[in-house]
């Protein structure tokens, strides 16, 4: 099974394998930085867990948890 954008945990980095969604909203990810190769870290949690930081391509980006796991990392 692969793991998931969703279980890393904050201050650990790691690689994006592929991006699980389509259309606008894969291609809109791939805009931000969300692509196979990118380096991603995961910053800072909100209070309640939902959303979450991420650093990827010297941005922070924050994410639902709903779509960070739609994105593969290794």
């Amino acid at each position: 099974m692969a793991r998931t954008l969703d279980q890393l945990p904050v201050g650990q980095s790691a690689c994006v394998t592929a991006v699980s969604l389509g259309g606008a909203k894969r291609a809109r990810m791939q805009e931000l930085g969300f692509l196979p190769g990118a380096v991603v870290t995961a910053l800072q949690e909100s209070p309640f867990g939902d959303p979450v930081a991420y650093g990827v391509l010297d941005t922070v980006i924050a994410l639902r948890r709903s779509d960070a796991g739609s994105i593969e990392i290794e």
